[in-house]
């Protein structure tokens, strides 16, 4: 069996995959309410799994959040846990920037589609809005913009006028009143920011590319852009698992 996570700043996922790779087991933590007893209360039901477990794995970007999983785990389940950068990816993939400089969740997202044949987009709208640019298997690079809910909360909490608003849909650009004024700043912005940014990097690289969206927004904005869309809320932990090869 396979113990594989995902650890972002807002939440944790951690999944058991059995040996032919599906999901058995899957579980959502809150980052920021990390202690032992919150963790021996969501993980007890790993005593089950402990023998079985052959392979654990994590991408993160909350070392101080790894730390404190990887301590339990290895204390109370004698589960040893590697960070995805800790293994030897060079068989896998060919990074063509810093490797210090890529957050574990953009590495992951960008081992999950590699096929040695296709390029992709990865657009994750996370806590930051990031794009990630792979030809057949070379990792290029990315961009990252401002997360779409943290720009909204950001704005509620800085404006005095400006209620908390939650981002959906919104057909019409002009808005009649302030809620609606922000939805549609913020829909027809950020659609208008992808189509952007996916134009110039085909104009950049002078290649066609698959674009895959992940993250917890990523089906608000399938059916306002103007490229082909596919969606996979899987991306990051699928492609921490692929790497669990290389343990």
């Amino acid at each position: 069996m396979y113990l594989i996570g995902d650890i972002g700043n807002t939440e944790i996922k951690i999944c058991i995959f059995n040996t032919n790779k599906k999901v058995i087991k899957k579980i959502s933590l809150k980052t920021n309410l990390l202690s032992y007893k919150y963790l021996n209360k969501k993980l007890k039901f790993l005593k089950l799994y402990t023998q079985l477990i052959k392979k654990t794995l994590f991408c993160s970007v909350v070392p101080s959040a790894f730390k404190k999983v990887k301590t339990y785990l290895e204390n109370n389940n004698q589960i040893k846990c590697k960070e995805l950068k800790q293994v030897n990816l060079k068989n896998l993939i060919n990074i063509k920037v810093n490797k210090k400089q890529i957050g574990s969740d953009r590495l992951a997202n960008a081992i999950s589609v590699i096929d040695n044949k296709l390029n992709y987009i990865i657009l994750d709208f996370g806590t930051a809005t990031t794009f990630d640019v792979i030809n057949k298997n070379k990792y290029l690079g990315g961009i990252i913009s401002p997360g779409v809910n943290l720009s909204l909360k950001t704005l509620s909490l800085k404006a005095s006028l400006i209620p908390t608003i939650n981002l959906s849909k919104i057909k019409k650009v002009i808005g009649k009143n302030t809620k609606s004024a922000v939805r549609s700043g913020f829909y027809w912005g950020y659609t208008g920011l992808i189509d952007n940014i996916i134009k110039l990097i085909i104009k950049q690289t002078g290649k066609s590319y698959k674009i895959i969206f992940t993250g917890g927004l990523a089906h608000l904005f399938k059916d306002s852009i103007n490229s082909k869309i596919i969606i996979n809320k899987d991306l990051t932990i699928n492609g921490v698992l692929k790497a669990s090869k290389y343990l």
